[in-house]
Parts: C-alpha cells; sequence; structure tokens
C-alpha cells in the first residue's frame, strides 16, 4: 500500500529539510520513494540532495488577476472602492497592480458594465529531477510577487502521483498556512521536528493542531536538543509515546550543506540519530 509520509515543524530552520531529505535515502534502499519539496516559497530539499538543476520545468497557473477593459471602463470608481487590496487605483484611467491583486473577483462582480475579467497568470512551476539516488523529485516554485502557494503545492502533488512508489516523502513549509494545510492534508503520517525553544516549541503545538485536524497519526523529533537540555527534556515528556527521538547539534551539518551533500551519506553524529528515528518509524509503520 503506498505511504505519504509529511515532515513538518510549525517553525523555519528546525532541520526539516534535511530530515526529509534523510528519510527518503533510507526509504530508498528497500522502496520505491518519491521526494516532494512542498515549500514553494523557498524550495531547499534539492539542495540537500545536492541538486542544483532539474531535468524537466513547466510553468504553471494556479492564480488570476484582474484586467480593465479601458475601452468599456466608466470611470465610476466601484472597483477602486471594493478593492480590500488596495490593487486598483486612479491615474486619469483605472489600473491594477498586478503585485497587490489577489485575484478574488469582488471587482468584476461589482462593476456595472462588466469592464472587468479575470485571466490566468503563470505563477510559478513544477519541476522534476530523477536524483542519482534512483528516485524522483517533485518540487515547485512560486514566482516573486506571486499568490496561489496551496494551489502549487496541490498541483505538485498531483504530478508525484503519476510516478510508481511505495513511500511518497512530502517536505512541508514551516508555519500553518495554505501551503503546510495542502502538504498534510491526506498524509499517512507526520514527523514533527521542532527545536528546543520556545518558539520552537509553541509553532510544534500549533503544526500539531493542522495534523490533528486532518487525524493523521504522527511522531515527534527534537533537533539540536544540546543547545538546551532542559527544554528537550521538558517537550520529550510532552510527547510521551509520540517521541522518535532527539538529533544532536552538529557544527559540521552547516558545512555539508554548503558543500551539497546528503547528511546520510557522510560522517556526521546526526546520521547514526537520525537512522536509530528510521528504525523507530518503520516500527511505528
Amino acid at each position: 500500500m503506498k505511504k505519504k509520509v509529511v515532515v513538518a515543524s510549525g517553525k523555519g530552520g528546525v532541520g526539516k529539510s534535511m530530515l526529509a531529505s534523510s528519510l527518503a535515502l533510507l526509504f530508498s534502499k528497500e522502496k520505491k520513494v518519491v521526494a516532494c519539496d512542498c515549500d514553494v516559497d523557498a524550495p531547499n530539499l534539492g539542495l540537500w540532495l545536492g541538486i542544483t538543476d532539474y531535468d524537466e520545468r513547466k510553468k504553471i497557473s494556479t492564480s488570476m488577476k484582474a484586467i480593465i477593459d479601458q475601452k468599456k471602463c466608466i470611470k465610476c470608481g466601484k472597483c477602486e472602492n471594493i478593492c480590500k487590496f488596495r490593487a486598483i487605483k486612479k491615474n486619469k484611467i483605472f489600473l491594477v497592480n498586478p503585485f497587490l491583486c489577489e485575484g478574488c473577483g469582488a471587482c468584476q462582480l461589482i462593476c456595472p458594465v462588466d469592464a472587468i475579467k479575470l485571466k490566468p497568470v503563470k505563477n510559478g512551476e513544477l519541476r522534476i529531477k530523477k536524483t542519482e539516488y534512483g528516485f524522483p523529485l517533485v518540487s515547485g516554485q512560486l514566482y516573486p510577487g506571486e499568490a496561489g502557494s496551496g494551489k502549487i503545492v496541490e498541483q505538485l502533488r498531483k504530478k508525484a502521483e503519476r510516478f510508481d512508489y511505495d513511500v511518497m516523502i512530502l517536505d512541508s513549509a514551516a508555519g500553518i498556512g495554505c501551503p503546510v494545510i495542502a502538504s498534510v492534508r491526506g498524509c499517512d503520517y507526520a514527523v514533527l521536528i521542532t527545536e528546543p525553544t520556545p518558539s520552537g516549541f509553541s509553532d510544534l503545538k500549533r503544526i500539531l493542531e493542522v495534523v490533528d485536524h486532518f487525524k493523521i497519526n504522527y511522531g515527534i523529533i527534537i533537533n539540536k536538543w544540546d543547545i538546551y537540555p532542559k527544554l528537550s527534556e521538558k517537550i520529550e515528556k510532552w510527547s510521551g509515546k509520540k517521541f522518535l527521538g532527539k538529533i544532536s547539534y552538529d557544527r559540521k551539518v552547516i558545512d555539508i550543506i554548503v558543500n551539497l551533500k546528503p547528511i546520510i551519506r557522510t560522517d556526521s553524529k546526526v546520521v547514526s540519530e537520525i537512522e536509530g528515528i528510521f528504525k523507530r518509524l518503520k516500527i511505528i509503520k
């Protein structure tokens, strides 16, 4: 049976992509894997796998922008008044600022002469790379100034489903917004990773609310646990039976990612810790 494992954090910079890349490599030794970089605002899973280019790139449209037909426009100003994003301004004629327009359609509905239309825009792209480790990486990228990150994640997941796989590893964005919800929804298991800081612990609780909403089984990991052992112990006790393990802080990790080397293929002390977590994760699954 196909399984989808999402790696989420609630907070950025806690080691989510490091762990997702490691799990993809470990699972790939015995199962067919497809890896998904669902952090379309700042995709970096590829870097943790040593990838800097892609075999396939395709522009996609998951967003709309308002366009005003100046020949029909009677300059009544209703569109400017109703736009909550202040995307429409009058400068002799009414113009739409594409960087502010969210494509909500309110202006189109209120226009008395049907002078406004919503048109699709290319707001992002999907990228595919067959890694040297035998599994594909599907990545998304939201273009600067564009909206619709959650919808791009939906398209990304549909693309990933076309591959033959036993385990899909999804590297979620940080936080609890649209791209995170789109990443978590429909998964079989969530690996929640945090760090022993007040903000890390607080955001762990927030992402857990999302996971619980979708009734997904989960496990908790503490990364860099030794930078604040007292709080790490508190998080571990709070996690109870859901605790999967902890990963130490290692300065080598920074040098490793700078050189685009997968963590699991190095001599870092965190390798054995991640492998131990992987074994416990397999038992749960």
